[in-house]
């Protein structure tokens, strides 16, 4: 059962009566307290004393019961549930006018990320409506229909297209049906993303003293030195000798072999979900996957779990801001 913390009185209400409605215990919410039976009373009116009474002595503890502490001990004590039930009306109600303008607000601005399906899309939209229409802000279908048109992204504009340019009028349900279609369309064409990732660049600041000299750094393994005959000379960063880099180590290839690590890069389109990892993809032709801008994109998204960082070949890792979909004509 839903408690009732001064700001779901719509909803509250819908299940008090729901539920006093199903355990047949609403006959003092819904009918006047009878008089009190007499000895001139029939058993009928009898029984409905005792019934009446039943009903509004559960009614009451029953209420209570779904209301928050810090709010029952604000509302006045009263002997009739009837009574009890519009007290709490009458002075909660008045605070689901902001919880209509916060609806109001989230269904006007709500737009498709395509983190989660176009059907769940719709479906929260839909909820948001219906809360509105307890809230007595109900809005005919054909409103409902253009905010979901509204909401979606720009891959579907020749979707909105054809909508628009069709004589005939879609209810919510032909609407969810085609935007799934839709959706399984723009999926199987297959779409381009762009990555707009940003690196922070820290800057060392470094500590001198006053009058100390300090001699050359040395050349360490890995770098690259000079010998005595003025040539320079190359030395790896995996195993430190001279005459060859890291990508051409013999030790380093069978380092990753006795690893079970491929060397062998992939490069994939975006829309394949997998591909082998010991196999080379030919890419579309895009110039640029990645940007660090963010200018000149009409709609983003925010990275879903699995594109939150993006890793270079150094290990080094970069934080995703937001993927724009791209699509190639």
């Amino acid at each position: 059962m839903t408690i009732f913390d001064g700001s779901n009185f719509s909803e509250w209400y819908e299940r008090v009566q729901f539920s006093l409605g199903v355990l047949d215990l609403d006959l003092a919410l819904i009918s006047d307290k009878p008089p009190e039976a007499t000895d001139d009373s029939t058993p009928e009116q009898v029984e409905q004393t005792k019934a009446w009474s039943k009903s509004n002595r559960l009614s009451l503890m029953f209420m209570r019961m779904t209301i928050a502490n810090n709010i029952k001990t604000s509302l006045p004590q009263t002997e009739f549930a009837s009574e009890f039930l519009k007290s709490v009306e009458e002075r909660f109600k008045r605070a689901d006018k902001s919880l209509a303008g916060t609806l109001m607000a989230e269904l006007t601005t709500m737009k498709y990320d395509g983190q989660k399906g176009i059907q769940q899309h719709i479906l929260n939209m839909t909820e948001n409506a219906a809360k509105l229409k307890a809230l007595g802000m109900g809005m005919d279908e054909s409103f409902l229909v253009q905010f979901v048109l509204n909401s979606l992204p720009s891959q579907f504009a020749p979707f909105k297209i054809h909508y628009n340019t069709n004589s005939d009028q879609w209810n919510l349900n032909e609407l969810t049906s085609k935007c799934i279609q839709e959706e399984v369309r723009l999926r199987q064409e297959g779409h381009n993303h762009a990555l707009a990732v940003t690196h922070g660049v820290t800057k060392k600041k470094g500590k001198f003293k006053k009058g100390k000299n300090f001699p050359p750094k040395k050349s360490g393994p890995g770098e690259g030195s000079q010998s005595h005959d003025g040539k320079f000379t190359v030395s790896c960063y995996f195993c430190g000798k001279k005459g060859h880099v890291k990508k051409d180590c013999i030790k380093r290839k069978a380092w990753f072999e006795k690893r079970g690590i491929n060397l062998s890069f992939v490069c994939y389109e975006s829309n394949l979900a997998e591909v082998p990892s010991n196999t080379w993809w030919i890419d579309s032709g895009a110039t640029t996957h990645v940007t660090n801008l963010m200018q000149g994109f009409l709609t983003t998204r925010k990275p879903k779990e699995s594109e939150k960082f993006l890793y270079m070949g150094n290990r080094l890792k970069v934080e995703v801001v937001a993927v724009v979909p791209i699509a190639y004509y």
